[in-house]
C-alpha cells in the first residue's frame, strides 16, 4: 500500500512534453493539466490519430472484420 511518503513519479506529458506528476494528486495524469489533457482527447475525436495498415480494396476476398467472403 502506498504512503504519502513515497516519492511522487514524473513523466513527460504526452502533448507538450513537460514534466508532469504521475501520482493521485494530478487528476490530468500523464498529462500536466487538464488543458492537455482535453486537447489530446480534441485530436482523438477528430481522427487526428492514425493507425497504419494494409490498405486492401473491397474486391481483395474476404470480409477482414468477420472472415467471410464478400
Amino acid at each position: 500500500m502506498a504512503t504519502s511518503a513515497t516519492k511522487a513519479r514524473w513523466v513527460r506529458c504526452p502533448s507538450c512534453g513537460m514534466q508532469a506528476s504521475y501520482s493521485a494528486d494530478n487528476p490530468s495524469r500523464p498529462f500536466c493539466s487538464a488543458r492537455c489533457r482535453n486537447a489530446d482527447f480534441g485530436a482523438w475525436a477528430s481522427e487526428n490519430y492514425r493507425v497504419e495498415s494494409d490498405k486492401r480494396s473491397e474486391s481483395d476476398g474476404d470480409d477482414p472484420v468477420r472472415g467471410i467472403p464478400h
